[in-house]
């Protein structure tokens, strides 16, 4: 068995095995395996019966047949089990048999190692940016752009072992100083000719503005202290607007000094004529908000045009220019070394070497700009470009800077309440467990509830062999002993202490006052926005404990108030609109509770019977379906048999045929394309849609289903946030737009803006999509806090 855990790895014979498993030969361990049953290989085994059991019993009687044969010396539930599942004992048995006398045809031939097919090894390597792994095999590069130049390094992966390659580069000592190859590398700043300008004086700086002045795209970048855009400050700006060529401006230290410099750039960043190119463009934008700077004119970010061209691939500015261009820019490492308390400031690096890599950074920039202008139009992502994605970019910015106030009084007295919940829970764990342990340690929880209560007949485990005690596993397991609630709510309480309460205090910036989250435009792939640093979209709704969280989010100050602003139930009403299903668009349009209204129709009855059962049943299908719910999952869900669970699921796509006519079309369009699309035209690519692989593929078939409507509402709430930015700064509102979360916008509104804010906010959430057949709905609600408001 493989070292593991700091051990090495263990040697194990008959002989071992045998006193391992406590029986007389090695032939027995089938008759264990047949009792106990193995869940990774799908082996039944007989119920009620585990390891220590069936190593007792074929103990006793030396094999599963002998045992079947003398089951009237066996006693109680234990002869009950064993009588009740004879079949699956001897099927057990049968499927933990090797079968050795197989014919299996020998041909040395086919073990000959031979030349890899290298096109396509080179075309995948590619796609899965597999660059090391493409130098290993491939001796190169693994890119598809410009030819590299070639050096000499050493063939460390020829080897030991018939020439077999270490999968991840580990080489032994005795392999570095094997034979010299030719191996191809990307281009770096050292092979290229390129022409980066000091702009360190304001004579030098006046020419450069004027220069830019003529141009009609500039590409820009910006140096800081930092990467948090509300903490850093500036140390240089970087431009660029004809490849291999770049300027770079050294920012002062001192704010003030700061000041007048950029002041001098103002006019260049406001001029509309100009348009904009940069990697990541709201944090310059963020960064230069600080410095009083607008930037206006026509923007395009690299990073965002290619997450709309490879959503699923990597879209950082390295990876780009070695993917399209051939071409490894300097790393940040290089010049401030790596994270941890030795890393420098980039106010520490030297000029000359700040002034090359800035001002690549920005000619880097530039050639992805043009070359990523083109893959826009051939994707079909260019109105989604110009007309979503890059217009939410200020308005984030916006919103980040903005931040939101915190009630850090509020949090430090529910933490002093948490604590005192968590200490009487534990102590209430223990007494139902009858001793005292270690709360917080998965595996003692598990020994406890498994070997002391023994709440389960047949625990799962964990691959490292520990009990399984993660919360899916325990909420299965709550209704077998008052010890499981206690410890799901230990753990709440715990997450909610250590990851909240006590956390989100510290991340007040000093400079506002007021926490400041980052959202992302490129992370999910349905195009929903997430947002970390830190991450507000996870603060807790759906436990009452969770919401007291929300209390804490406060009003800028009593003139004031939070504003939520929340779609209902968007998700069902854009499938009701993409599948066109005509019972399901009337339940909305009549204003019908959907859940009790889709009961009605899969249970037959008049809406007026629908009791409270049946509604939850037919909620989690509204909700499952779109996610590819099975019947399986329904029933683990509602707690309810597979074959009630099949049956409502069936009556469901009974009576909402086109819904399923749609998700079948889907898939089926996916199959055909490649890829699926919301109302808006966002692609989603699934690769693995026609994969041999079941579990692949279904999860790719799930995908085709849920893209759609996911990236729809996202494409939505983004269209109505735009919207509202533009109307709320024309009319010069002090009220601000703070926070997006999920379906959920929340606005700091000046309580005499209140009555003319509401009518805006819910017009373009309710028209962001025009001409929709199904009525978007939006719940507001105003308050002191946001679960006031919310």
């Amino acid at each position: 068995k493989p070292a593991r855990s700091g051990n090495g790895a263990e040697i194990m014979g008959p002989k071992e095995v045998c006193q391992k498993w406590e029986i007389q030969n090695v032939g027995q361990l089938i008759d264990i395996l047949g009792l106990m049953g193995d869940a990774v290989d799908n082996i039944p085994g007989v119920k009620g019966i585990g390891e220590k059991t069936a190593i007792k019993l074929i103990k006793e009687f030396g094999s599963v047949e002998n045992l079947l044969a003398n089951t009237d010396k066996l006693k109680g539930k234990q002869k009950e089990n064993v009588e009740t599942h004879r079949e699956d004992a001897i099927q057990s048995k049968r499927l933990a048999t090797i079968i050795c006398d197989v014919p299996v045809e020998f041909d040395d031939k086919k073990l000959e190692l031979e030349e890899p097919n290298k096109d396509a090894l080179r075309e995948l390597f590619t796609e899965l940016e597999f660059r090391r792994l493409a130098q290993q095999v491939l001796g190169e590069g693994g890119d598809t752009g410009p030819a590299e130049e070639t050096i000499p390094t050493p063939k460390s992966q020829k080897a030991k072992s018939n020439g077999q390659s270490d999968l991840f580069g580990h080489a032994g000592a005795e392999e570095e100083v094997a034979v010299q190859e030719e191996v191809k590398i990307f281009k770096t700043i050292n092979d290229v000719q390129h022409t980066y300008h000091l702009a360190d004086t304001k004579e030098k700086r006046a020419a450069l503005i004027a220069e830019m002045g003529k141009q009609k795209l500039i590409c820009f970048d910006t140096e800081t202290t930092g990467i948090d855009a509300h903490n850093a400050e500036l140390v240089g700006m970087s431009f660029s607007w004809k490849p291999f060529e770049a300027w770079y401006v050294p920012v002062p230290p001192n704010f003030n000094e700061a000041q007048e410099l950029v002041n001098e750039f103002k006019g260049v960043f406001a001029n509309e004529k100009i348009a904009k190119t940069g990697q990541n463009i709201k944090y310059d934008l963020s960064i230069l908000k600080w410095y009083d700077v607008t930037i206006n004119g026509t923007l395009f970010d690299t990073m965002i045009a290619h997450f709309l061209i490879q959503p699923d691939m990597r879209h950082n500015m390295n990876v780009l220019a070695e993917t399209y261009l051939g071409y490894s820019p300097v790393s940040i490492e290089t010049l401030i070394g790596k994270k941890g308390k030795g890393q420098l400031s980039m106010r520490d690096v030297p000029m000359e070497q700040i002034k090359e890599y800035a001002a690549e950074d920005a000619d880097i920039t530039l050639q992805l700009q043009q070359t990523f202008a083109p893959m826009l139009e051939e994707s079909g992502a260019k109105k989604l470009f110009d007309d979503i994605e890059i217009p939410l970019m200020p308005v984030l910015a916006a919103m980040e800077a903005e931040g939101i106030a915190l009630d850090k009084g509020a949090l430090k007295e529910l933490s002093s309440t948490l604590e005192k919940d968590i200490a009487g829970t534990e102590t209430e764990i223990q007494t139902l467990a009858g001793t005292k342990f270690n709360v917080s340690s998965p595996k003692q929880v598990g020994d406890i509830l498994f070997e002391v209560l023994q709440i389960a007949e047949k625990p799962k485990k964990t691959k490292t062999g520990q009990y399984a005690t993660g919360e899916d596993v325990l909420t299965k397991l709550a209704a077998k002993h008052p010890i499981v609630g206690k410890i799901l709510d230990y753990r709440e309480l715990v997450k909610l202490k250590n990851t909240y309460v006590d956390v989100l205090p510290d991340l007040v910036n000093p400079r506002t006052g007021r926490i400041h989250t980052s959202y992302n435009q490129v992370v999910a792939v349905t195009g929903r926005l997430s947002s970390d640093n830190p991450n507000l979209q996870n603060i807790p709704i759906r436990t009452e404990r969770g919401r007291e969280i929300r209390k804490a989010f406060v009003p800028r100050n009593d003139k004031y108030t939070l504003l939520s602003a929340d779609y209902s139930q968007i998700e069902l009403r854009i499938i009701a609109e993409m599948s066109g299903d005509e019972g399901m668009i009337e339940a909305f349009k009549s204003g019908q509770d959907i859940h009790a209204a889709t009961a009605a129709k899969v249970y037959g009855v008049e809406l007026s019977a629908v009791t409270g059962d049946m509604r939850r049943n037919a909620k989690m299908v509204n909700f499952g379906i779109i996610y590819g719910i099975s019947a399986f999952g329904l029933s683990e869900r509602l707690n309810i048999p597979r074959k009630e669970a099949a049956a409502i699921i069936d009556n469901y796509f009974q009576k909402y045929s086109r819904i399923k006519d749609y998700m079948d079309e889907s898939i089926a369009n996916a199959k055909s394309k490649g890829y699926v699309e919301t109302i808006m035209g966002r692609r989603r690519y699934l690769r693995d849609i026609n994969s041999s692989n079941h579990t692949v593929r279904s999860f790719a078939e799930r995908n085709a289903i849920n893209a759609p409507i996911q990236g729809s509402a996202a494409d939505m709430i983004k269209i109505a946030m735009i919207n509202i930015y533009k109307e709320m700064e024309a009319k010069k509102f002090r009220s601000k737009m703070l926070l997006q979360v999920h379906d959920e916008l929340v606005f700091d509104v000046v309580k005499e803006e209140l009555e003319m804010v509401k009518p805006i906010i819910e017009h373009h959430m309710k028209t962001a999509i025009p001409s929709l057949k199904v009525p978007i709905e939006v719940g507001m609600g105003t308050g002191t806090n946001w679960l006031e408001a919310h």
